[in-house]
């Protein structure tokens, strides 16, 4: 499509490659989010909605904001940040950088996203320039482990969804700690296990469980503490993403097919069954979306 043609040739492919994680890991998780000729796709669905530059971060939301609540999680996790058009914040595993995106439109602050996967921080690229935040929100091909960033330049770090697949929590949560200044926050909402059991795959972020490491919030909250933060909140999220995933349920029931921006293009062909198996464990009680929020000290 002609559309389509037009929002593929805004991207740019330029990347950083840092270390970080054992390279069998980084293999791991980059093949697992790896789809192959994802822009494209995207650029698709624009096109059959009759969408052009410059875009809305909002019309991108169901494509881009890859978490468990999707736009409606985001939003009162990144107001409870306080942030400012002053604020300078990192995006630990940014993915396509939707979250970045809405920080930067809804709050005015300067997003640096780092993710492990090329094809998601490349096309992440083009998608801010379709919204035209380039000035404010940069993506970075990276580990969580080692961020390209300077010691202290950070004001606040935020991390969703990410966590598992990262066994290092002490090493994220030191991470942090060295990218942000004194007084920073840390914000994290990720999926956690919260029970005992058989624990159905694929999901969402890994294919089989050697390649998962959820973790306990438990596990999480020491791992913060002994990098140096104080913990300050503990959300669970299981009520909403019940609800969501039953409002997700009705709405696909009405629905034709699939539509043209949804996570299927980021998930692929077993979308459905990644989410019916992650739909499966928030109910058995084995995970749950949380969200935990720590402080250093000033």
């Amino acid at each position: 499509m002609e559309n389509a043609d037009i929002l593929v040739s805004c991207v740019y492919p330029n990347s950083v490659e840092r270390g970080g994680f054992e390279m069998t890991d980084q293999k791991q998780v980059a093949h697992h989010y790896h789809s192959g000729q994802l822009l494209r796709r995207i650029a698709d669905g624009c096109a059959a909605l009759d969408l052009t530059p410059p875009i809305s971060h909002d019309a991108l939301a169901p494509v881009d904001e890859f978490h468990i609540g999707g736009r409606l999680a985001t939003e009162p996790f990144v107001k409870a940040l306080g942030l400012s058009p002053e604020s300078r914040v990192v995006d630990f595993g940014c993915g396509l950088g939707g979250p970045a995106r809405y920080v930067a439109s809804a709050t005015g602050a300067h997003v640096t996203g780092v993710d492990l996967t090329a094809e998601f921080v490349e096309t992440g690229r083009a998608l801010t320039e379709w919204t035209g935040l380039s000035d404010r929100v940069q993506l970075i091909e990276g580990s969580v482990l080692d961020l390209p960033l300077e010691a202290g330049s950070m004001d606040a770090a935020y991390m969703i969804h990410v966590g598992m697949n990262v066994a290092d929590k002490l090493g994220i949560a030191r991470e942090a700690k060295r990218v942000l200044r004194p007084g920073g926050i840390f914000a994290i909402y990720d999926v956690m296990q919260v029970g005992e059991g058989h624990m159905d795959y694929p999901a969402p972020w890994a294919s089989t469980s050697d390649q998962s490491a959820l973790e306990t919030p438990q596990t999480y909250e020491a791992a913060l503490r002994s990098a140096g933060f104080e913990v300050s909140d503990r959300i669970d999220r299981t009520e909403f993403a019940k609800q969501f995933f039953a409002d997700l349920a009705a709405a696909q029931s009405r629905a034709e097919g699939p539509p043209p921006l949804g996570l299927h293009l980021v998930m692929g062909d077993d979308t459905a069954l990644k989410v019916r198996h992650m739909v499966q464990n928030v109910e058995k009680g084995l995970i749950a979306p949380i969200e935990i929020h720590a402080r250093l000290a000033v």
